[in-house]
């Protein structure tokens, strides 16, 4: 019995590469009390295995979430294993903007804690005490409401090269991070102001609408299925975009282009740029923005002594590896000294 991915990014890869079936990236997420994760977890990969599915899925005590690819002519197959789970039936699919065969690599589901690191004390709050949900046409509607204030609740190198007009996009690293800072920043507005939030595909706002309101907040909305259903049911209705750049999304593309506005810079020379990178040394894998002229130039290495460490050998590269842990460093995503142009 397989529970695990045995080929390598790089095999898998080549695979997608000379099968010429069209895949579908998608996401989705559902609370849910779930007795036995692992067991839950077992069983989805032993379903979702045969049908090519790959992805990165977080399955907790709390329910899934999940962000992946499926080949197209096997879609309606893990449809009919999503409904035939009581809880997901008729879940929401969120279908991704642009697709792209390589967006996933591997079939990777874990079981966490939690299916999105939040820091909170769940037995604190009720957590079904949600937001209302809007759509589409009605958050621009709420947009327009200078009655409204609008918040990503997202982090900073996601709203960075995109995000809602006229949105406050809080700079911080994590989910955790904006929680305090938010309400702080909104205190004394908790009784007659709108708060209207949205985040990538709506999970994050699913527990953040319910952890606002128990915090004394009246008027708090969300986007219903964030910024992925909103783009698409704008282009769907004819709606009027009031997304500008990118949406920052966790898979091999990086982000889905939603306007033509190219709202950051590059974090080495400062010209117009919104492609995110990962440090091509291995030992640093900094996730920065870097511009197709600095990427020519500096080999898609965020600074010149990465430069110098990519051009070594292979066995010196891995030598000064060895036993470095740069976790830390990678999660930052994008704060570094190295960085002169980081916004």
């Amino acid at each position: 019995m397989q529970l695990y991915n045995k080929l390598s990014a790089e095999e898998r890869k080549e695979l997608l590469a000379t099968a010429g079936t069209e895949r579908l990236t998608l996401s989705f997420y559902q609370y849910a009390h779930l007795g036995n994760p692992q067991l839950f977890r077992d069983h989805c990969f032993l379903a979702w295995e045969p049908l090519g599915v790959l992805g990165r899925i977080y399955v907790a005590e709390e329910g899934i979430n999940g962000q992946l690819s499926v080949p197209a002519p096997n879609f309606n197959a893990f449809k009919a294993h999503l409904d035939s789970i009581t809880f997901l039936k008729d879940v929401r699919l969120n279908i991704a903007v642009e697709q792209d065969q390589f967006s996933f690599l591997k079939l990777t589901i874990k079981v966490r804690s939690k299916i999105v690191a939040d820091g909170l004390d769940d037995s604190s709050f009720d957590v079904t005490q949600k937001g209302t949900h809007v759509n589409a046409r009605d958050f621009n509607q709420l947009l327009l409401d200078e009655n409204t204030i609008c918040v990503d609740m997202r982090n900073h190198y996601e709203s960075e090269i995109g995000h809602f007009q006229g949105a406050i996009t809080p700079d911080v690293d994590t989910f955790r991070d904006s929680l305090p800072i938010i309400e702080e920043q909104l205190s004394e507005y908790k009784e007659d102001k709108n708060v209207l939030m949205y985040c990538t595909g709506g999970i994050r706002c699913e527990k953040a609408s319910a952890y606002f309101k128990h915090k004394g907040f009246k008027n708090v909305f969300q986007l219903e299925g964030g910024i992925i259903e909103y783009t698409r049911q704008v282009k769907a209705e004819g709606l009027d975009n009031q997304f500008i750049g990118k949406n920052f999304v966790f898979d091999e593309r990086r982000a889905e282009r939603i306007s033509d506005d190219v709202i950051a810079r590059c974090h080495q020379c400062g010209a117009p740029a919104d492609t995110h990178v990962n440090c091509a040394n291995q030992a640093c894998h900094l996730l920065f923005i870097q511009c197709e002229s600095c990427q020519a130039q500096m080999q898609t290495c965020c600074s010149e002594a990465c430069q110098e460490v990519i051009n070594l050998p292979e066995a010196e590269q891995k030598a000064l590896r060895k036993g470095i842990h740069n976790s830390n460093k990678i999660f930052k995503k994008g704060r570094s000294e190295r960085l002169k142009f980081k916004s």
